[in-house]
């Protein structure tokens, strides 16, 4: 059985989606191994005006898909409080610090408190202001703000949300939330780097000619048309998802492997990514939208047509780009990034490509100018989880041409079965104050600006927006931005479809 630690959680937003469809299953999940089970408490908080036993049962079932015993269901149930809540009311702040107080007595929970902020942006700053007046905070145990994406929506409102936030909070209590830190094939990133030196001998420019990043989504806005609407795939995933691989892809080794060394070396790497002009940026960078499209005996509507969405919307779902990083280890390197909506696949990717030998020995005489195919290392960090390494063999039989073989390993069914979902791994580092696995205001800062550049030039942008089919892999200018540089991209699902006749 794991080590217990003690808690209260109050869940503001306690009756909205992501509580219901994350931070409850990731509880039981914990609670279940043992990191919580008897010192423990929750409150959720929101609007509605609901009771302790209807809250429970909600809560119940959330956690149904996870097969609890009648046993260990009706217990950790029974940690659950509710009470109803407006964030600009300050008396029922108060109420809620009783509540705290006493859930702290009864459970023996030390004073120590995890405020999480399930609950739009522009709530934190009030929230976190009234946790801090109205003395919900402790003073004999820790207090720890989780916060959700988008952290503003440029750096000037980034920056005055975190002023806001850090009036109350520490930044070393502020703990900003990115589940794509949590996935286990990008915490293998440092394993795979810094574990083997037959890679990191070779993690540079010398030997590594381009690095491609792809997150692939194969849905598409599905209900959150209205917010995606004014978001794109630029906020909703380069300033954050995308540009926290790149840093740990990027960065150096760090002295140790703690959690301040690992957050300086990302912050460095952040501060090297050029930030382009808006000259550079039309040259680098690419967007797209999704139109009607078809992908085997599936039709799917355009972008314009979901729900919530402005018929005439030039709001991208795909962007394609070049990042250059200015240091001496990836001096010229191109790290080439997608992603989008509606794509083939659902899928993330990491391909470091190496640089063909110098001079291929096994050319035909006729053609002394061919290259010997690329050692391709891929890091597959979802549906499917391990990495594959692509090496050039003979191929059997008479002559000597070239076969390229790749060693593949991929984690069995039952590993990432058992494997601990994001949220739950975030919410026990949180638990056990290791911000590792979150990002700093330092990183948000440097994000915002390098993304800003981009967002206003495509806002100064007259001409449409290019169009790709629902179910490729993007508009023809993604492909194009590789060709022109004698690239292209190593993952092509749609390949298949297409020699089949199945996408259009």
């Amino acid at each position: 059985m794991s080590q217990e630690n003690k808690a209260l959680f109050i869940i503001f937003g306690g009756t909205g989606d992501l509580a219901k469809r994350k931070l409850y299953p990731s509880l039981f999940r914990l609670f279940r191994k043992g990191n919580i089970r008897e010192h423990f408490a929750v409150i959720g908080t929101a609007r509605r005006q609901w009771s302790n036993d209807y809250f429970r049962e909600v809560v119940a079932e959330s956690v149904a898909s996870l097969n609890p015993t009648k046993e260990d269901l009706d217990e950790f149930v029974s940690h659950f409080y509710y009470q109803a809540h407006n964030v600009d009311n300050t008396e029922e702040y108060q109420l809620l610090g009783q509540l705290a107080d006493s859930l702290d007595q009864t459970y023996d929970l030390n004073g120590n408190r995890l405020f999480y902020l399930a609950m739009a942006p522009r709530f934190f700053g009030t929230i976190s202001q009234h946790i801090k007046s109205e003395n919900i905070m402790t003073e004999h145990g820790f207090n720890r703000l989780i916060i959700e994406k988008p952290f503003g929506t440029d750096y000037k409102t980034a920056l005055q949300l975190n002023e806001e936030i850090s009036a109350s909070f520490k930044e070393e209590q502020i703990f900003r939330i990115d589940h794509y830190l949590g996935k286990e094939m990008i915490q293998n990133i440092s394993a795979v780097r810094f574990g083997n030196n037959i890679f990191e001998s070779l993690w540079n420019y010398k030997y590594i000619d381009n690095v491609q990043v792809t997150l692939a989504e194969a849905v598409g806005v599905e209900e959150r048309g209205g917010y995606y609407d004014q978001s794109g795939a630029l906020k909703d995933m380069l300033q954050n998802h995308i540009l926290q691989v790149v840093a740990l892809l990027a960065m150096e080794a760090p002295t140790v492997f703690s959690e301040e060394a690992i957050r300086a070396e990302k912050i460095n790497a952040l501060k090297s990514i050029r930030i382009y002009n808006e000259e550079e940026v039309k040259e680098n960078f690419v967007r797209g939208q999704y139109s009607a499209g078809r992908l085997a005996d599936t039709e799917f509507t355009s972008y314009n047509e979901e729900p919530g969405v402005d018929p005439n919307s030039q709001t991208e779902t795909f962007l394609a780009g070049k990042f250059l990083i200015d240091n001496f280890r990836w001096a010229g390197v191109p790290f080439y990034v997608r992603t989008g909506k509606r794509m083939t696949e659902k899928g993330t990717r990491i391909h470091i490509v190496f640089k063909s030998t110098p001079i291929n020995i096994f050319r035909d005489s006729n053609d002394l100018d061919s290259q010997l195919p690329e050692n391709v290392l891929t890091i597959y960090i979802q549906p499917t989880e391990g990495f594959s390494l692509t090496l050039n063999g003979k191929e059997v039989g008479d002559g000597f041409n070239i076969d390229p073989v790749r060693l593949d390993y991929r984690h069995s069914q039952d590993n990432l079965y058992n494997s601990p979902e994001a949220y739950e791994k975030l919410i026990l580092d949180c638990l056990k104050g290791d911000a590792t696995n979150f990002t700093h205001w330092d990183e948000v800062a440097n994000s915002w600006k390098i993304v800003d550049g981009i967002k206003e030039t495509w806002e100064k942008e007259t001409t449409p927006i290019p169009h790709y089919p629902a179910g490729s892999m993007g508009p023809e200018c993604a492909f194009e931005l590789l060709e022109k540089e004698g690239h292209k991209w190593i993952w092509e699902p749609d390949a298949w479809y297409k020699n089949q006749g199945l996408l259009d």
